[in-house]
Formats: C-alpha cells, sequence, structure tokens
C-alpha cells in the first residue's frame, strides 16, 4: 500500500476504485445482449480499460473491493429498455461530474492525471464508434413526435371549448389522431422511397409508432376523466407534452450528445403556443357559428 497520502485523497480514491469496478462489469454485461460485433468489442474495451483503472487505484489502497449489484442493475435495465447507447453514456456522464475530485486528487497522486486524460480521449472515441440501429432513426422519431404534438395538442386544445366533453373530445382526438398516424408514416415511407433508401419501411415504423404513441399519451386524461372535467383534462394533457417533450428531449441529449435546454424551450414553446392558439380558435368558433353541444 502507498503511504503519505492524505484521509480525503484516499476517500476520493476508494470511490474512484470502486466506480470503475462497478462500471467494468456494467460495460461487460452490456456487451452480452448489445447488437453487432463491433459494439460488442468496443464495450468489451471499455469494460477493459475501466478494470486497468481499478487495478491502478488499488495499488494505493491494498483493499480488493465488489462491484456495485444495484448499480449494475439499473444501467443493464436503462440499456434494456432505452438502449446501450443512452445507457452507457448516462453513465460516463456522471464521471464528468468528478472533475473536482480529479483536481484535488492531481495534487497528490499525479497517475491520476493519466486516467483522467484516459477517459476523456480514448474513452469518449469509443463511445462515439458505437452504433446502435434505433438512433439511425431519431429523425424519424422527432417527425413523428413533434408532428403529433403539435397538430393533436392544438385539435385537442381547440375541442375542449368547442365540445365541453371529455368522450367526444377523446373520440375526435382519436379519429384524427388514427389517421395522422398512417397519413406521416406513409409520407415518411414514399419519401424515403423518393430517396432510394431501402429502409424506408423502418423509417416509416419508427415515424409511425412515436406518433401513435404520443396521440395515446395525449388523449388518456380525455378518457380517464368524467365528461365535465374538460378544462382539467386540458391542463393534464399539456402537462404530457411537456413531460413527453422533456423526456424524448432528455432522452436524445444524452444518447446524441446534443444540447438539452435549447432543444426542449423550441419544442414545448412550439406546441404550447399552437395549442393557446387552438384553444381560443375553438372559444371563437363557437360563438361565432353558435354551436352547443
Amino acid at each position: 500500500m502507498i503511504k503519505n497520502i492524505s484521509a480525503d485523497s484516499m476517500a476520493i480514491i476508494k470511490r474512484m476504485q470502486q466506480s470503475e469496478l462497478t462500471e467494468s462489469v456494467i460495460y461487460e454485461e452490456i456487451a452480452k445482449f448489445a447488437k453487432g460485433e463491433e459494439n460488442r468489442q468496443t464495450l468489451m474495451r471499455l469494460a477493459k480499460e475501466e478494470k486497468a483503472h481499478y487495478e491502478i487505484w488499488k495499488k494505493y489502497t491494498g483493499i480488493e473491493m465488489q462491484p456495485e449489484k444495484f448499480k449494475i442493475f439499473k444501467y443493464k435495465m436503462l440499456a434494456r429498455i432505452f438502449g446501450f447507447t443512452f445507457a452507457v453514456k448516462l453513465m460516463e456522464r456522471g464521471e464528468e461530474n468528478s472533475q473536482e475530485e480529479y483536481d484535488k486528487l492531481a495534487k497528490e497522486v499525479e497517475e491520476s492525471i493519466i486516467i483522467r486524460q484516459q477517459e476523456e480521449e480514448h474513452e469518449n472515441a469509443l463511445l462515439n464508434m458505437l452504433d446502435e440501429e434505433r438512433l439511425q432513426y431519431v429523425g424519424s422519431m422527432v417527425l413523428g413526435l413533434n408532428d403529433a404534438l403539435v397538430e393533436l395538442t392544438g385539435s385537442l386544445a381547440g375541442f375542449t371549448f368547442a365540445m365541453q366533453n371529455t368522450r367526444l373530445i377523446a373520440l375526435s382526438g382519436l379519429i384524427i389522431g388514427i389517421s395522422a398516424t398512417f397519413s406521416m408514416a406513409s409520407s415518411e415511407f414514399l419519401a424515403a422511397k423518393s430517396e432510394g433508401r431501402d429502409d424506408a419501411l423502418k423509417s416509416c415504423a419508427y415515424t409511425g409508432t412515436a406518433y401513435l404513441v404520443t396521440v395515446v399519451l395525449l388523449i388518456l386524461p380525455y378518457l380517464l376523466l368524467g365528461n365535465s372535467q374538460y378544462i382539467l383534462a386540458l391542463g393534464l394533457m399539456m402537462l404530457t407534452v411537456i413531460l413527453i417533450i422533456a423526456g424524448f428531449t432528455y432522452y436524445t441529449s444524452v444518447a446524441q450528445d446534443q444540447p438539452f435546454k435549447s432543444r426542449f424551450a423550441e419544442m414545448a414553446i412550439i406546441s404550447i403556443s399552437v395549442a393557446v392558439i387552438s384553444f381560443f380558435v375553438g372559444v371563437a368558433a363557437k360563438a361565432i357559428l353558435g354551436v352547443d353541444i
């Protein structure tokens, strides 16, 4: 065991040693079910590097550690649900937060500078080599998601005051939503075909699925609440819009290393603006036409 290291620095080393071992196991576990031989090899290389860092820290602590089972389980589940690229990049984001600890440690342990450089350069380069199918179709998912949010949010907001009945609003929204799903998916298919792409069917499937899931989530408050609770349903629908935008934007910001705040603000402002305008259009249409449902 190497001496002359302060208690604070030794505590940091132990945390890093534990983290490196756990992340090594996580990479190995994800590699077992990741699609693509190149992806699996990249993940195994990352696992070996993390294990090598663990061995370096063990020289200082003299302690043999066990990986954190809950953390392994957590990232395995995230990888299966949201894809391995999202899971490992989210995990590496946690390491970015340890910059201050590395700065403190560098004053006593020069070797920590080398490890930090490896993580910033080599490991980031390896992460960028990961090639996951679902991320190739993020553009198609954004198309379906964004179009559904803008179109259906506006329609449901307009229907809310015009009809003032949750069942009628849900029925109208469902008809529009399902029709628009097929329309959007077929348009994406034809667009991809015209570009000579071989993945036209997959592209339209991602677009249609994103659209349909958004439709169901937005209509759900109108189906669950009573006929007269249309204002509450509208409020919950708008909250759902914000949550969908936040969730999807966060996913793409992590998986594709894109800014979160600007993209979230842009999508949220557009969707909410359309909803507000459509709501007042519904108010005006009902007053001008004299329709009372």
